[in-house]
C-alpha cells in the first residue's frame, strides 16, 4: 500500500503534464502555409544563397510571407520559376539563366610563378603568402577552391587557371564566393563579350606580369556605342545591362583582354 500512493501521484502528474502539453501545443501552434513546403520542394535544394536568402527553405518562406519574387532561383531557372508561379497563382517571367566566368587569362605560359608553393594546396592558403605564387597578384591562383564548392563539376584547372563549362554551370555563384581574388563573375548566359583580366594595376605593371592583361587604355570605352564599357581603377568594366553584344570593345582591344566568350564552354583561348 505504501508504494501505491507514490505511484498514483506520479501517474496523475504524468497525465496532467500530458494534458498541459497537448493544450499548449494547440494554443501556441504556429500555422504553416502549405505553399511554403510546396515551393521548397520545387526548388533544387542547392542552398547556394544566390537568391539573396539563406537557403531554399528561407526563400520559399519569403515568397509566401514576404512577397519575394518567384524567379530569383538561378539553379532552378525557368522550370522552378514556372512551378512556383503555379503554386502562388501568379504569372512570372523567368529570369535569364546565369553563368559564371573567370576573369583571367594569365595561364602558365603567360604568367610565371615567382615561387613554388608547397603549403596547403588551396587558393586561400596560397594567397596569404605574398598575394599568391604567381607574378600577377590579381589573377587565378589555380589551386581549385572553386572546384571544391561546385556541385555540378563545371570547373576544371587548365594550364594553371580555372575554366568553367557553360553547359554544366547553374550560376549559383558559390565559386565566386570561394575565389580569394574575386575574379569570378556571374552574369547572364547570353553575354557575348567579357573582360578576361582582373588586374587593377597601372598598364605598365600589368603588362610586366601578364601580356594578356588590361592596360586601361580606354579604347574600349571610347568605341562602345552604348556606353557599356568604362575604365575604373585602371581596368575596363562592362555594364551588362547596357551591353548590346556588338563586340566593338573586343575589336579595338590591343592586348585582347576583352574577348568573345560565346561557345560551348566559357573559357579563355
Amino acid at each position: 500500500m505504501e508504494y501505491l500512493i507514490p505511484l498514483a501521484i506520479f501517474a496523475a502528474l504524468g497525465i496532467l503534464a500530458g494534458v498541459l502539453l497537448t493544450v499548449a501545443s494547440k494554443v501556441f501552434a504556429v500555422e504553416v502555409d502549405e505553399r511554403v513546403d510546396a515551393i521548397a520542394e520545387a526548388l533544387p535544394q542547392a542552398n547556394c544563397g544566390a537568391c539573396g536568402f539563406s537557403g531554399c527553405a528561407d526563400y520559399a518562406d519569403a515568397i509566401v510571407n514576404k512577397g519575394a519574387e518567384c524567379n530569383l532561383c538561378r539553379p532552378g531557372g525557368e522550370a522552378a520559376a514556372k512551378k512556383i508561379a503555379e503554386i502562388m497563382g501568379v504569372e512570372v517571367t523567368a529570369a535569364e539563366p546565369q553563368v559564371a566566368f573567370v576573369r583571367c587569362s594569365g595561364d602558365c605560359s603567360h604568367t610565371p610563378h615567382k615561387y613554388d608553393f608547397d603549403g596547403i594546396q588551396s587558393c586561400a592558403a596560397c594567397n596569404r603568402f605574398y598575394d599568391g605564387s604567381k607574378l600577377c597578384t590579381s589573377g587565378c591562383l589555380g589551386y581549385g577552391d572553386c572546384i571544391k564548392v561546385c556541385s555540378q563539376g563545371a570547373i576544371s584547372i587548365v594550364d594553371g587557371i580555372a575554366v568553367i563549362d557553360k553547359a554544366k554551370c547553374m550560376g549559383c555563384g558559390l565559386c565566386a564566393k570561394a575565389c580569394p581574388n574575386g575574379l569570378i563573375a556571374v552574369r547572364r548566359i547570353s553575354q557575348a563579350v567579357d573582360i578576361c583580366c582582373s588586374s587593377r594595376d597601372v598598364g605598365r605593371v600589368t603588362r610586366s606580369v601578364c601580356p594578356n592583361g588590361c592596360i586601361g587604355c580606354k579604347l574600349c570605352e571610347k568605341n562602345c556605342p552604348s556606353g557599356a564599357v568604362t575604365v575604373q581603377n585602371n581596368h575596363a568594366v562592362i555594364d551588362y545591362d547596357k551591353c548590346t553584344n556588338c563586340g566593338k570593345c573586343a575589336e579595338v582591344c590591343r592586348v585582347h583582354a576583352i574577348r568573345s566568350i560565346m561557345g560551348e564552354k566559357v573559357e579563355v583561348q
